[in-house]
C-alpha cells in the first residue's frame, strides 16, 4: 500500500501529540457513519497509546450507529453545551474529522474559533481549509476519512495495532461512506478491507447492524418517500421535497433520512438526484447525489452554500421549501449538456 503522508508530517504529528494532554476530537453536524466510525476509530487508537481523547459531536447521530464501541461516551453539544465548552477550553489539541472547515459544526464551530488551540484536520472533502489548521491529514480522493484514519495507523505502527474495536469502527465508516462499497473503490481499500476483516471483525454483524435495523415509521417513510420522487427526464434528474410535517407524520428520528437520496439513481437513465427537506434548525437542507462525471460537488458550492465530493454532497437554502425547489428546478438547464453527457 502506498503512503498517503510524508515522514516528516508523520512526525509532526507525534510532537503534536506528545506535548498535548488533553485531547478531544469533534465531527460535523448530522453525524454519518463515517464520522463516527473515523472519531470512535481513532479514540481507540490514541486510548491504546496512553492517552484519554473524547468526542463531541454537534447534535444526535443516528441510532444504527449506536453499537459502535464508544459511541456511549460521546458528548453532544446540542444536549449539553455548558459541558462541551467546558471540556474544549480544557483541552490543548483538537483533532477535526470528516470536514473540510469549522462551519460544518455549526454552533459548536463557532465556539470553537474562539478558542486558541491547535487543530489538526483528519479528512477527504473537496476544498479543506487546511490554512486553518496547525496540521492536516487531508486527501480527496480517498474513499472516506476512516480510510485515512487507518492509513495514518498503518504508517504509524503498522496493522498490529489495529483491535477489532478499532477494526469494527473504521469498516462501518468505510462501507456507509462508499454505499457499501459501490463507489469510490480502490483496489488499495479492498487490501485495508481485507486487513480489517483480518483484525477480527464480524463483517456480516456490521452490515446487519447498519443496514437491517431501521424502524416500522423509518420503512413507512422509504415508502413514502418514494411516493414522492418527481422525475425531470429532460434533465436526467430526480427530485424530492419532504415538509418536516411529513416527517414528523412518521415520528422522524435522527437518521431516518440516511441513503434516501441514492433511491432515485436506480431509475433507468436517472444521473442526478436532490432531496430536500426542511431542518430543524430552520433553513433547507439538501443532499445530491449524481452518477458519472457529473459534479454535484460544483452545484453545491455555486449555488447551496455546500460542497463535499464529486458525486455526494451537501448544501442549505435559505428561503421556503417550495422557493428552494423552484431555484433548484431554475439552475438545471444551466447543467442540461454535462447531464445529458453522462455515460452511467
Amino acid at each position: 500500500m502506498i503512503k498517503l503522508f510524508s515522514d516528516k508530517k508523520i512526525a509532526e504529528l507525534f510532537e503534536l501529540l506528545n506535548t498535548s494532554q488533553k485531547i478531544t476530537v469533534v465531527t460535523h453536524v448530522n453525524p454519518d457513519g463515517d464520522a463516527i466510525g473515523s472519531a470512535t476509530g481513532w479514540c481507540s487508537f490514541l486510548r491504546k497509546r496512553g492517552f484519554n481523547p473524547i468526542i463531541i459531536v454537534p447534535n444526535h447521530f443516528p441510532n444504527f450507529l449506536k453499537w459502535i464501541n464508544g459511541t456511549e461516551n460521546i458528548h453532544v453539544y446540542f444536549n449539553n453545551k455548558d459541558t462541551c465548552e467546558r471540556l474544549l477550553k480544557n483541552s490543548d489539541l483538537l483533532f477535526c474529522l470528516d470536514f473540510n472547515n469549522l462551519s460544518r459544526l455549526g454552533a459548536l464551530g463557532e465556539f470553537i474559533m474562539t478558542l486558541d488551540i491547535k487543530k489538526i484536520l483528519i479528512d477527504h472533502h473537496i476544498g479543506a481549509e487546511e490554512k486553518n489548521f496547525s496540521l492536516a491529514f487531508s486527501h480527496v480522493p480517498i474513499s472516506s476519512t476512516c480510510e485515512i484514519v487507518y492509513r495514518i495507523i498503518w504508517q504509524i505502527t503498522g496493522r498490529r495495532h489495529v483491535s477489532p474495536q478499532i477494526a469494527e469502527s473504521l469498516y462501518a465508516g468505510i462501507m456507509t461512506d462508499t454505499g457499501a462499497f459501490t463507489h469510490s473503490c480502490s483496489s488499495d481499500l479492498f487490501r485495508i478491507v481485507a486487513d480489517l476483516m483480518e483484525c477480527g471483525i464480524n463483517r456480516e454483524k456490521i452490515h446487519s447492524s447498519v443496514y437491517n435495523s431501521f424502524s416500522v415509521n423509518r420503512m413507512r417513510l422509504m415508502g413514502y418517500f418514494i411516493s414522492k420522487i418527481e422525475v425531470l427526464p429532460e434533465y436526467r434528474t430526480a427530485c424530492i421535497a419532504l415538509t418536516k410535517e411529513e416527517l414528523d407524520r412518521f415520528e422522524f428520528e435522527s437518521g431516518d433520512t440516511e441513503g434516501l437520496v441514492n433511491i432515485p439513481l436506480s431509475i433507468r437513465d436517472t444521473v442526478l438526484s436532490v432531496f430536500l427537506t426542511e431542518s430543524r434548525e430552520g433553513y433547507i437542507k439538501l443532499s445530491l447525489r449524481s452518477v458519472g462525471e457529473f459534479s454535484v460537488d460544483d452545484m453545491a458550492r455555486r449555488y447551496f452554500n455546500g460542497g463535499g465530493h464529486k458525486n455526494a454532497s451537501g448544501g442549505k437554502s435559505f428561503v421556503s421549501l417550495s422557493e428552494s425547489v423552484t431555484f433548484f428546478k431554475s439552475i438545471l438547464p444551466e447543467f442540461k449538456d454535462a447531464l445529458l453527457m453522462v455515460n452511467d
